[in-house]
């Protein structure tokens, strides 16, 4: 019972960060002392690891960040396979996200610089570098269409060709 509550509390959370804990206690039929224990609990043990606000930043004018996406493939260690060299790259603080990735590349690691240049260097000089780095493959970010479930520039524009009489 607690375990299932707690799921449908995930599923509502990630869908709205921002959700009050008296709506949420109403939504899931709880006391809304209890909906904040449990929220302090999941945060506590980090299966909570944060909230997060998704911003287009192309509407204020303000986007000066470039991002890319680098393919890794990496030679896995001896009893750890990839988790060290992954937590490794994930220290940088250009890294954004790091996956492990079946296919043809190993990792799958988001970049955001302020310029490509700045972007290239972090690889060539940084991530290339890294002992058990075989190869990387750089992507650049040209626009985003959808990110976390949110689609950007969601026009509901009507595409049919206008008929006159």
């Amino acid at each position: 019972m607690v375990e299932d509550l707690k799921v449908r509390l995930l599923h509502a959370l990630e869908q709205n960060h921002r959700i009050a804990t008296k709506t949420l206690a109403l939504m899931l039929n709880v006391e809304e002392t209890k909906i904040q224990e449990i929220i302090n609990e999941l945060e506590d043990v980090k299966v909570i690891l944060g909230y997060v606000t998704l911003i287009d930043w192309e509407k204020t004018g303000h986007n000066d960040k470039v991002t890319a996406m680098i393919d890794v493939q990496v030679t896995p260690q001896r009893d750890v396979g990839f988790d060290v060299i992954a937590a490794r790259i994930s220290r940088f603080p250009e890294v954004k996200s790091v996956y492990l990735m079946s296919g043809g590349y190993d990792l799958s690691v988001m970049v955001e610089g302020t310029s490509l240049k700045q972007v290239a260097f972090f690889v060539s000089e940084k991530l290339a570098t890294l002992e058990n780095v075989q190869s990387t493959a750089t992507h650049f970010v040209l626009k985003k269409y959808k990110q976390n479930g949110i689609i950007f520039d969601d026009h509901k524009k009507d595409h049919r060709l206008v008929i006159s009489p």
